[in-house]
């Protein structure tokens, strides 16, 4: 199990199409605190190549959504694929 595997499931949950979660929303869901890398877009970038997902990419990917960092705001912007 992917320590992401909280957000996973929290995306999971979700009945809407497209959800904005804050860092904080997402560090509550995962249990501990997002590395300084995560305010850069390709920390959530969406990589075409599954074989190469890793972490945070395949935590959101596991849950059928895609990333969007909201720049300068440490929000998240999810869409289900």
């Amino acid at each position: 199990m992917s320590k992401y595997y909280g957000l996973t499931r929290r995306l999971e949950r979700e009945k809407v199409a497209e959800t904005i979660l804050s860092f904080d929303e997402i560090e509550e869901a995962i249990g501990f605190p997002l590395p300084k890398s995560a305010s850069r877009p390709q920390f959530w970038e969406n990589p075409s190549n599954r074989a190469h997902i890793q972490g945070v990419k395949r935590a959101v990917r596991e849950a059928d959504f895609r990333s969007f960092l909201l720049a300068g705001q440490y929000k998240v912007r999810f869409v289900r694929s």
